[in-house]
């Protein structure tokens, strides 16, 4: 797409009151995009109502689409119309396709020189399971998860990042933090949606996943033009972007009212599988899994089931295969955390060893993935 043609999207997009559903109906102008933008008061009232088209040629007079372009540019943010040929196909598809999306990514260098299709637009980012089908795939759940949500979202984001999924989260606080985190360890690519302008890092806590996200060759995006604030209704908007690029969504743990019930339900809309890992019924984390899967969502209970439903063929790592690998103590300290999380305390006693002892393997095994702390400082095998 032209910057000439750029410039219009943009404006639309920038324009408070005017979102996709709008922006469907301007299209509509017998001179298309750039005609709708430059129309008359008298054109536009048919097509959005008297009241948003006086407040649009107000906005229209003081805005200036290239400069901001320009702007944006300087910044580092790249900007993709929904008409555009480098546009995500599984975004342009949903009923309301964002105008625009704002990107930040150190893969920027893709989008410059002709236009390019959605699969060639990023190419690192599209792992395929078959030769049209790019394996995006989000992770989201509660702020505040408990020591089994964690371990969830930690587990699934690890292991379909090592197999080349591309996490899709929204870099909340609590299961979406994680699923990115854990991508990253695995040494993947995962995109962050955000319910605020790309360049303002929310929550603040996540300054160095944002921009660790970005240098690994993830990215950061959002519909909303930057030094758009936070605002709550606009985290609601975000959650159906996060479902369209994805293939299927995981809700990894979440109370009655979660946010990620909203993810899912725009995943239904969508068309989108929707998965959810069963929780504990007394954890006041466990109503949204579980409810799903009372309404018919796929339960999970290893990546293997993922794998399954897009009949994708692959062996990840099991259990016993760690366990062939570690030392005679360190299976039997295996095999105890195995069974229950443990304090090192515990863990000597069952064994007849000395504390220190203890302490110098448990030490060697967390350094290499194996076991972990949860939030009651005890020690559990890295599921």
């Amino acid at each position: 797409m032209k910057k000439d043609d750029l410039i219009y999207y943009l404006g639309f997009s920038y324009c408070l009151g005017i979102g996709p559903m709008k922006f469907q109906a301007l299209k509509s102008h017998p001179r298309g995009v750039r005609g709708a933008y430059e129309a008359s008061i008298k054109e536009l009232v048919p097509l959005i109502g008297q009241n948003l088209a006086e407040k649009f040629i107000e906005f229209r007079r003081k805005f200036e689409p290239k400069k901001e372009l320009e702007k944006l540019e300087k910044d580092g943010i790249t900007v993709l119309a929904v008409d555009d040929e480098a546009y995500p196909e599984s975004l342009r598809n949903i009923s309301d396709p964002p105008i625009c999306i704002y990107l930040k990514s150190s893969t920027t260098k893709f989008f410059s020189g002709k236009p390019q299709t959605a699969k060639n637009l990023l190419p690192s980012l599209y792992i395929k399971s078959d030769e049209n089908v790019p394996t995006f795939f989000a992770i989201v759940g509660t702020r505040k998860p408990t020591s089994y949500g964690i371990q969830v979202a930690r587990k699934f984001a690890y292991e379909l990042a090592k197999e080349g999924f591309v996490i899709v989260s929204g870099m909340a606080m609590g299961i979406d933090t994680i699923a990115h985190q854990a991508s990253l360890d695995a040494g993947g690519k995962t995109i962050a949606v955000l319910g605020c302008g790309v360049n303002i890092i929310y929550p603040s806590s996540n300054f160095h996943l944002y921009h660790n996200i970005i240098k690994s060759g993830g990215a950061v995006i959002s519909e909303f033009p930057p030094n758009q604030t936070v605002l709550k209704g606009l985290f609601i908007s975000r959650n159906r972007i996060i479902s369209g690029l994805s293939r299927g969504v995981l809700i990894a743990e979440g109370g009655e009212h979660s946010g990620a019930l909203i993810t899912a339900k725009y995943a239904g809309i969508q068309g989108k599988d929707v998965f959810a890992v069963p929780s504990p019924i007394n954890s006041e984390m466990a109503p949204a899994p579980n409810l799903l899967i009372k309404q018919g969502a796929k339960m999970v209970t290893t990546v293997e089931d993922i794998y399954s439903e897009f009949d994708m063929k692959i062996t990840p790592r099991k259990s016993e295969d760690i366990r062939e690998k570690l030392s005679e103590t360190e299976r039997l300290i295996f095999d105890i955390l195995q069974k229950n999380p443990s304090t090192v305390d515990e863990m000597a006693i069952g064994l007849g060893m000395a504390v220190s002892q203890v302490l110098n393997i448990i030490s060697v095994m967390e350094i290499n993935g194996v076991i972990e702390k949860n939030q009651e400082k005890k020690y559990q095998v890295k599921i």
